[in-house]
C-alpha cells in the first residue's frame, strides 16, 4: 500500500525558478569577490543590469520607436533574475519557494509559470508607465507578489465557500504594503512597489482563469452571493 507524503513536494517549476535566481546571483557575487572573471568580474553585476535590466526607457523605446527586438523585449522578463545583492536574491528566492509551493499545491505547473512570468511582464509595463527617468527595476519580487495574488485568490474562494469574511484573504498583502510604508518612511521610498503591486493585481486577476475550475468556479461563487 502506497503511503501519501505528509508534506506535498515543492513543484519542480518552482524549484527550477529558484535555482535560476540563486545560480545567477552566485555567479555575480563570486565575480564581485574576485573568485571568477578576474578584474573584470567586479563589473559583471552592472553589466548584467545594463544588458538584462528594465527601466522606463525600455518601455518608451517599445512605444515610441516600435522597437520589438529581442534585446529590448527580453528585458520585460530577464530583469527578474538580476538582483542588487546576494541578500536581495536570497530573500527573493526564499519567498518564491514558499509562495510557489502554496500556489503550486493548487495550480498546475503551466498556471504557476503564467502567474510568475505574467506578473514580471505586467509589473514592468506598469512600472514603465508611472515611473520616469532611468530608475532600474530588478529582482523577482513582482513575480513573488503575483504569487501572493494567486494565493490570495485561493484563500478568497475558500473563505467564500465556508461563508466567512472574504476580506480576510487580503490581510497578507495589506500587511506587506503597510510594512513597505513603514520602511519607506524610515529609509526612503522606492517606486519598485508600483511593479510589485501590479504583479499582485495580475496574479489575483489571472487566477480567475488559471485556477482549477477557472472562470466557472468564480461564476458559481458569485451566483451564490446573489
Amino acid at each position: 500500500m502506497q503511503q501519501e507524503a505528509i508534506v506535498n513536494p515543492i513543484p519542480p517549476v518552482v524549484i527550477v525558478l529558484c535555482l535560476i535566481v540563486i545560480g545567477v546571483e552566485l555567479v555575480l557575487s563570486s565575480a564581485a569577490a574576485g573568485i571568477v572573471g578576474g578584474p573584470l568580474g567586479i563589473g559583471w553585476r552592472l553589466t548584467a543590469l545594463q544588458d538584462y535590466g528594465f527601466s522606463p526607457a525600455v518601455l518608451e523605446r517599445v512605444i515610441g520607436v516600435g522597437d520589438f527586438s529581442f534585446d529590448i523585449v527580453k528585458r520585460f522578463v530577464t530583469y527578474g533574475f538580476v538582483h542588487g545583492s546576494f541578500t536581495h536574491a536570497l530573500f527573493a528566492a526564499a519567498l518564491l519557494l514558499a509562495l510557489g509551493k502554496f500556489v503550486g499545491d493548487v495550480f498546475k505547473a503551466g498556471s504557476v509559470l503564467l502567474v510568475v512570468f505574467g506578473s514580471l511582464v505586467f509589473g514592468a509595463i506598469v512600472f514603465g508607465i508611472f515611473v520616469r527617468g532611468n530608475i532600474p527595476l530588478l529582482g523577482i519580487y513582482p513575480a513573488v507578489y503575483g504569487l501572493i495574488g494567486a494565493y490570495t485568490y485561493i484563500i478568497w474562494l475558500r473563505l467564500g465557500q465556508t461563508g466567512q469574511n472574504q476580506l480576510q484573504a487580503f490581510r497578507l498583502i495589506g500587511f506587506l504594503l503597510g510594512l513597505q510604508l513603514v520602511f519607506g518612511l524610515i529609509f526612503g521610498s522606492s517606486p519598485i512597489w508600483i511593479a510589485e503591486l501590479a504583479g499582485f493585481a495580475f496574479g489575483f486577476g489571472i487566477s480567475t482563469v488559471a485556477a482549477p475550475g477557472g472562470w466557472s468556479a468564480l461564476l458559481v461563487k458569485l451566483r451564490e452571493r446573489r
